[in-house]
């Protein structure tokens, strides 16, 4: 029986319309003067910070806290400017699944597993409406690996639930290769969906537990 379940941000519960790798590249130009390299950096499924660092590496900036903060408060400064202007939306069949959810007698908990800083996965959830649907998760401000993440998101859903969960208790659903890694390396089920960095038969072969182009078709009661 599922009792938790663990929901990545970008391609599977909502698509920002590239707001968020624009965002990227407005700060990277406007706090350090840097109008190339953004383009370069591959998006689907890693971390902000690991991003962040990546291209300080190729640009030479000491990655210390300083410059972290300095591109974060920036990213954020843009990200709430470029979410209103992109064309994003919601994936298909989220909002049906969570409504599921919500119309269960005894549901599983659902809280985040992203590669978002925390007040980035805000800005983006709360622009479609989604940010109250979870009360908790792991972000990229608690860890810089994915791994790590998941593992605090796991930790946090058992404080809300007040007991230990074996692995088989939790669900990841995501959109990438490395959302089913992480989710195995806390030994969760995952339900890969097709919807954002990767096609569905690319998800296939690494053989997650169910594999869908969206979230139409999906029931709570299939998860078993």
């Amino acid at each position: 029986m599922i009792k938790l379940i663990l929901f990545d941000i970008d391609g599977t519960l909502i698509r920002s319309g590239g707001a968020g790798m624009k965002a990227f590249a407005r700060a990277f130009e406007t706090e350090f003067g840097l109008s190339d390299g953004s383009e370069k950096l591959k998006f689907a499924g890693r971390t902000d910070v690991s991003l962040v660092r990546e291209f300080f590496s190729h640009h030479g900036i000491t990655p210390d806290a300083t410059h972290f903060d300095r591109f974060f408060e920036k990213y954020l400064f843009w990200l709430n400017q470029l979410i209103v202007e992109c064309q994003g939306e919601v994936c298909p069949g989220i909002h049906p699944f969570l409504n599921e959810l919500g119309m269960q007698a005894n549901p599983p908990a659902v809280g985040l597993l992203t590669g978002n800083i925390r007040r980035g996965a805000e800005v983006k959830l709360r622009h479609f409406g989604l940010w109250g649907k979870f009360a908790f998760g792991g972000f990229a401000d608690d860890h810089e690996e994915r791994d790590h993440i998941a593992a605090i998101a796991k930790e946090r859903g058992e404080e809300v639930l007040r007991t230990k969960l074996r692995g088989e208790e939790v669900l990841v659903i995501g959109d990438t290769p490395l959302d089913i890694r992480c989710a195995r390396a806390i030994g969760a089920k995952v339900l890969a969906v097709a919807t954002g960095g990767s096609p569905l038969a690319e998800l296939q072969e690494h053989k997650p537990d169910w594999a869908v182009d969206d979230m139409c078709a999906v029931k709570l009661g299939q998860l078993r």
